[in-house]
């Protein structure tokens, strides 16, 4: 438990009992006895707009929410994208619901052109467990996605350190002083003019996976910014977060939740095979 957490507890709310009695922190407790921790309520953030658009769910329960991200949404909102991001989506939702808590704690994000499962944390306790799953590898994302040209190894690993482009706010590029990505692939089938594969990131810098795969001249198809040809009217890069995989602290076993192939990548496949 952070320190952080610790003064939230402590000042916001929260609470430490032992057989039902508060106590504070310097309470020396004994072989046999139960610490009970009660977190602070986390109301909304003041800046955040709630939308009413609904959320696909994959799995629910009282620390966590797991949800099929559509393409062509934001993460959180920016400059370009102020409304109807994930994060709004979600505060709609524990709003519609009447949750307590209302703090949005998003784990694990994706870009905006990019599909699939994304985790979201429902109080801080939670989000600080999984945050140190994502740092020591425990937590576990697998991607589908469709790349232009046949790939010269069934499987490989693309170690290329990953920075800002120059002169660019959005790309970013490989280069040396760049920070350290680690992308694993896997064929999973070669079409007539592309291939499909499966990823694991071992690392999560921005873009590592459309920037990797445009390194080795291989783009992902929809990709106009790292050149990616544009296939079947696609309208984004063909990447799909298809498996998140981690230790559920509470329920202290291990979660694997998938999402399918979403339609316009479903279609991708059947054009490409044509």
């Amino acid at each position: 438990m952070s320190r952080t957490l610790l003064k939230k507890i402590k000042f916001y709310g929260g609470q430490l009992q032992v057989a039902k009695m508060p106590v504070t922190v310097k309470t020396m407790l004994r072989p046999g006895q139960t610490l009970t921790v009660k977190l602070p309520p986390e109301p909304a953030q003041a800046p955040l707009t709630p939308s009413g658009t609904p959320l696909q769910i994959l799995w629910e329960d009282a620390h966590f929410l797991i949800i099929d991200k559509p393409a062509q949404v934001a993460s959180l909102p920016a400059h370009a994208h102020p409304l109807d991001s994930m994060a709004q989506r979600v505060l709609g939702y524990y709003q519609r619901q009447g949750y307590t808590n209302q703090v949005i704690h998003l784990v694990t994000r994706l870009d905006r052109g990019t599909s699939g499962v994304m985790l979201f944390a429902k109080h801080a306790f939670a989000h600080t467990l999984l945050a140190q799953q994502l740092q020591t590898g425990r937590l576990k994302k697998n991607y589908l996605a469709i790349v232009r040209g046949h790939l010269a190894s069934q499987h490989n690993r693309l170690t290329w350190p990953i920075k800002r482009a120059p002169h660019s706010f959005i790309k970013r590029t490989t280069a040396v002083g760049g920070r350290t990505a680690l992308t694993e692939y896997w064929q999973v089938s070669q079409l007539p003019t592309a291939t499909l594969v499966r990823i694991h990131l071992h690392t999560g810098r921005t873009h590592q996976i459309r920037v990797h795969f445009a390194t080795i001249g291989h783009p992902l198809l929809g990709d106009q910014l790292y050149a990616g040809p544009k296939v079947g009217g696609l309208s984004r890069p063909a990447l799909h977060c298809a498996q998140l995989k981690f230790y559920h602290p509470f329920l202290k076993r291990t979660l694997t939740i998938n999402s399918p192939l979403p339609t316009d990548l479903q279609q991708l496949l059947r054009f490409e095979t044509k």
